[in-house]
């Protein structure tokens, strides 16, 4: 909770995009408030890779380390909270969160990630970022070896067997319909012995989040040890919509080389404009993202 209501900068979402735009701003001695709700989208992943000097750290505790930091420089407030609702005003920002409170800001940064859409496949839920997997980069090499499925189809589904295919030698695409490949897709999956099986899935059996057996709905079951799987997802917040920020074909939030979306004063970082969906990406264009707002708050005065 704070008492101050009017900052140069508040920033919605206190993972590691905000964080790093909170710490670049806190450095230029900008008053910042961060929001967050404290419900990050790998709450439940164990461990974080290929983040240099990072690796293998739970993400919570690098979460924790980078709040503790940026904490430190004193024009950086934090609120615990859900914004829900902004409108741009005569000198630039009104933020509400759900518990009634209103703050005002020159800018806005939104670094509010991406929510999945998972599907209702039961023990899907209880595996996602433990043992189902989004990226290869990201989780690929602790899955090194393991009997892999792959949970999407068409350009998707090719684009991940030929990432994974330098992982394992044991990969099985699960379309859960009729697959979509060309006869050349089709060509190299036979070639590196990568099987698909279209039929459907009836529920996962796991062991605290490990995955153990696909069962499919015709009865048949299949041992694996990992999957990954292209889900698609939303926007975690709708107040960059609200405000008139532009989305693109993908359903990001559309901004420039700068981290500035389409709207004035507003700019937006990490998960929920890029689908290079990493702890390091996230880092760089928040630190981005805030330089950009010190610039910009820099040419409205100097």
């Amino acid at each position: 909770m704070t008492n101050r209501k009017n900052f140069d900068t508040i920033i919605i979402g206190g993972s590691y995009a905000g964080l790093s735009a909170a710490m670049a701003l806190g450095r230029s001695l900008r008053k910042v408030l961060i929001i967050d709700s404290g419900m990050p989208c790998n709450r439940q992943t164990p461990h974080s890779h290929n983040f240099i000097t990072q690796d293998g750290k739970k993400p919570a505790a690098i979460a924790k380390k980078a709040l503790k930091q940026v904490l430190k420089y004193p024009t950086v407030k934090l609120v615990r909270g859900l914004a829900v609702h902004g409108m741009k005003t005569e000198n630039g920002f009104l933020i509400a969160t759900k518990s009634g409170e209103e703050f005002h800001a020159k800018k806005l940064v939104f670094a509010t990630g991406i929510k999945d859409k998972l599907p209702a496949i039961k023990g899907f839920a209880e595996c996602w970022g433990i043992s189902i997997v989004h990226c290869p980069y990201c989780h690929g090499y602790e899955l090194l070896g393991q009997k892999t499925g792959i949970l999407a189809n068409g350009e998707r589904a090719f684009h991940l067997a030929s990432l994974v295919n330098n992982l394992t030698a044991d990969t099985t695409i699960l379309t859960t319909g009729k697959a979509e490949f060309t006869a050349e897709q089709i060509s190299k999956f036979q070639r590196h012995n990568i099987k698909i099986v279209e039929t459907d899935i009836h529920k996962l059996e796991q062991k605290k989040g490990h995955i153990k057996n696909v069962i499919f709905t015709d009865g048949t079951k299949v041992a694996f040890q990992a999957l990954y799987a292209a889900v698609p997802f939303v926007q975690h917040s709708d107040i960059p919509a609200a405000l008139g920020c532009e989305l693109t074909e993908h359903g990001y939030i559309k901004t420039d080389p700068f981290q500035k979306t389409t709207v004035e004063g507003v700019f937006a970082c990490g998960d929920n404009v890029n689908m290079m969906r990493s702890v390091a990406n996230a880092v760089y264009s928040g630190n981005l993202a805030g330089a950009m707002v010190n610039k910009a708050l820099t040419d409205d005065w100097f």
